[in-house]
């Protein structure tokens, strides 16, 4: 018997969904630290409808009540991991999945445990200066103390795992100087039936969060200066407000915030390219669902990007520390004419992050581990 564990369910993100197709097609059951009520990943046949059937066999475990309160909140979930999880014991293998899951390994000392490390918590490591800029200066001091007691937990817990899969070479060298562990790198699942190209349609596409380090405020600023060219922004996040600010008064840039699956394929589907600049992304899904669907990405020469699109072949990568300008000048290249020029190649690059891809390289290494006692995931599979 298999189980799948991941943080929780709040938010639709990449990690959740991930961890959702690894419980769908592993036939695994599922346990998370809280899920919030109509999420759209458990809506039916929001993921794939062959899915549905197995979703209601599918054992759940929900470990804790929602609550929003930071760090309280952080803290309740590593406890919830590690001290919730004694039905462990009833499985065969465990794939865990976010920070703090992993937690969970210290009950299933019997079996396989694999960790799917999207990254090492960057709030401990590389962006720690960052995200403690986010809170009050009054609260600085608890975040310190909750970080010296989850620093250590979450390092031991991730040095007993039999293997760990990352998404990206990216990440794989995060995790190789910061933990000093090694990992195998298997690319995240695109739905690639899911984002098509549906036309072409007058405008350009922002699709990242909106938060400080997606830099879509940047994006913004340049399509200010650019009236001719349109622009719009989906997603959700904490810097919406100011984002809808920023973007007050340019008749030519519409914010939409979040919308539903179906909405966001159309809109990817029939945009002209994709505008996604983010700050050493860990990987990021949004190009490789942009490519799927026949459409350039103008991006950053930096982390994940590197990895996903061809420059010149199926988007334009920019600089690691882009200015308005730089933006301003690979709109102006990336022209209708060009984009369908370069649909053929982001097709053919998409179908290298296909979720058949991602499935079989992910069954594979859990067969070899369950077929042998010593620890490791064997060679890169990418």
């Amino acid at each position: 018997m298999k189980i799948v564990l991941h943080d929780y369910f709040e938010a639709a993100e990449g990690g959740g969904r991930l961890s959702l197709t690894l419980a769908e097609e592993l036939k695994a059951d599922l346990a998370y630290g809280f899920k919030v009520k109509n999420h759209p990943y458990f809506q039916r046949g929001a993921l794939y409808p062959k899915g549905i059937s197995f979703r209601a066999q599918c054992k759940e475990y929900s470990l804790m009540p929602f609550t929003s309160v930071p760090v309280w909140r952080q803290f309740l979930l590593a406890e919830s991991f590690k001290r919730n999880t004694g039905f462990l014991s009833g499985y065969n293998t465990a794939v865990y999945s976010g920070f703090y899951a992993p937690l969970a390994v210290a009950n299933h000392s019997v079996g396989k445990n694999i960790y799917y490390c999207h990254t090492p918590p960057r709030f401990l490591f590389d962006q720690r200066d960052f995200y403690f800029s986010l809170i009050p200066f009054l609260q600085r001091p608890i975040l310190s103390l909750f970080n010296s007691y989850f620093k250590p937990r979450y390092e031991r817990a991730v040095k007993i795992m039999d293997c760990i899969v990352t998404n990206s070479e990216n990440v794989r060298n995060r995790i190789k100087h910061y933990l000093g562990l090694d990992a195998v790198v298997v690319y995240p699942p695109c739905d690639t039936e899911r984002f098509k190209w549906r036309g072409q349609k007058n405008y350009y596409l922002s699709t990242g969060r909106l938060d400080k380090l997606k830099r879509v405020d940047l994006v913004v600023d340049a399509f200010r200066r650019m009236a001719d060219k349109k622009l719009v922004v989906v997603s959700d996040g904490p810097e919406l407000a100011e984002i809808r600010k920023l973007a007050q008064g340019a008749k030519n840039i519409t914010i939409k915030g979040r919308v539903n699956d179906k909405e966001l394929a159309d809109l990817v589907g029939n945009c002209i390219g994709t505008v996604y600049i983010p700050r050493d992304e860990d990987f990021g899904m949004s190009p490789v669902e942009s490519m799927a669907a026949g459409k350039p990405v103008i991006g950053v020469a930096e982390g994940g990007l590197l990895e996903s699109v061809v420059a010149g072949k199926s988007g334009f990568l920019i600089s690691a520390d882009p200015g308005v300008d730089d933006i301003i000048h690979a709109v102006g290249q990336l022209t209708r004419e060009k984009a369908e020029e370069m649909r053929e190649k982001c097709e053919g690059r998409a179908r290298l992050f296909r979720k058949e891809v991602f499935v079989e390289k992910m069954e594979k290494i859990i067969a070899d581990l369950e077929n042998k006692e010593k620890r490791g995931c064997g060679n890169d599979t990418k």
